[in-house]
């Protein structure tokens, strides 16, 4: 795949994220939306590590096997993707247990 087709996929994702979060009401409190917005924003970072990695899975072990890259090795790839997947990952839940509604009464 060339790399507009992947810039295309990573835009097509982040509006994506924009029209499913950041929907605003007016009867929101302060606290509420910079809650909805600090979700939005870590799962549009989500979204753009789990794009990375994947980007560098396909497009590194391409450049790799063209001998365009040779300091570079298969597992250090790996390894920076898996990192990059697991952030993504992590971002990812913490920004839906933002977007989730607050509870107003607990057990607690």
């Amino acid at each position: 795949m060339d790399l507009i087709n992947w810039i295309i996929m990573l835009a097509i994702a982040w509006i994506a994220v924009a029209f499913f979060c950041w929907r605003e009401r007016a009867d929101w409190s302060i606290e509420n939306r910079v809650r909805r917005r600090a979700g939005s924003r870590l799962i549009a970072q989500a979204v753009f590590a789990i794009w990375s990695a994947a980007l560098i899975v396909v497009r590194g072990f391409a450049f790799t096997s063209v001998q365009r890259m040779p300091e570079t090795t298969p597992h250090a790839l790996l390894i920076v993707a898996a990192l990059l997947a697991v952030c993504g990952g992590y971002w990812l839940i913490r920004g839906v247990k933002l977007l989730k509604a607050r509870r107003l009464f607990t057990a607690w």
